[in-house]
């Protein structure tokens, strides 16, 4: 049942996106405003961040355990659904990505610059970007973003249930939607802990998804080193697994010069398809897990 349940949601889960409905940021964002209010000079404080994520955690965690033990264990099907609909997705990306593909086509940088903006890091929405550094700035926002609410909650319900998901997913919230800004470098830090396990996991499915030998040149050393960011470790894996230098710009455009108006689009689509792609190796692995009695 978890493999149905989960893929229930993700069907669910994609619908929703494409209708831009029901966005997790905003669920979390309302929720955290319960601790919005801090004394000051403790701005920089957590423990009341981590009590808003740890006690649904623990709550789900909770009802799962004794609705199980009590024989009950269809019962918390539906709640797992909800639960993992909510966490799951990244709404508003597609009409985004169209815009900025289609302003690159024309060669608008500044116009393609003012639709991805917000979606940038903090430290790299300077208008001064250059083409290549924005777009992959942009390729590495989205390639997290997908990773943090798709294959991290994913990972962590296999592997513990709900309430692990939860935790996880309420870690990555914490960085990027707790209002007190000191602290979210803090919370950012715990989520890396989360992501350390399924990020590499992930950049092997690249290997898998994508461009073997090219995926095998590149990240010799990304698996195993302990202190690099998922964020690179992703978009290191995602280099080497992806052809036509798609994360490539600079070589791009010296190879391929003519057809630079439509590198933006063109490697948007390649690194979602390869995010695709992994889905259904980790869905697929998923089915073999429960046919084996592993899951």
């Amino acid at each position: 049942m978890v493999l149905i349940v989960f893929l229930l949601a993700y069907m669910v889960r994609r619908r929703l996106d494409s209708l831009d409905l029901l966005n997790g940021d905003d669920v979390w964002r309302r929720w955290f405003r319960n601790g919005s209010r801090v004394k000051a000079g403790q701005e920089t404080g957590i423990m009341a961040g981590l009590a808003l994520v740890v006690l649904p955690a623990f709550l789900l965690a909770l009802a799962e355990y004794l609705l199980t033990s009590s024989g009950w264990r269809m019962a918390t099907y539906p709640i797992e659904f909800l639960a993992l609909v909510v966490l799951m997705g990244t709404p508003g990306w597609r009409p985004v990505l169209r815009a900025y593909a289609e302003a690159w086509q024309r060669g608008d940088m500044q116009s393609a610059w003012l639709h991805v903006k917000d979606h940038l890091p903090g430290a790299e929405r300077g208008a001064a970007l250059s083409p290549e550094a924005m777009h992959l700035s942009l390729s590495k926002a989205l390639m997290m973003s997908v990773f943090q609410r798709f294959f991290l909650v994913a990972f962590w319900y296999v592997v513990g249930g709900i309430g692990l998901a939860v935790l996880a997913r309420g870690l990555v919230a914490l960085a990027d939607q707790w209002p007190q800004a000191p602290a979210r470098s803090r919370f950012a830090g715990m989520a890396e802990w989360a992501e350390w396990v399924p990020a590499r996991l992930l950049s092997l499915t690249f290997g898998v998804a994508g461009d073997l030998a090219g995926w095998l040149r590149e990240t010799r050393h990304t698996l195993t080193g302990v202190t690099k960011k998922s964020g690179e470790v992703l978009m290191i894996s995602a280099n080497g697994s992806l052809t036509g230098y798609a994360l490539d710009p600079a070589r791009f455009s010296r190879i391929h010069k003519d057809e630079w108006t439509a590198f933006g689009g063109r490697s948007l689509s390649a690194v979602r398809d390869l995010l695709n792609r992994s889905m259904l190796v980790w869905i697929c692995t998923l089915a073999l897990l429960v046919i084996s009695g592993v899951v």
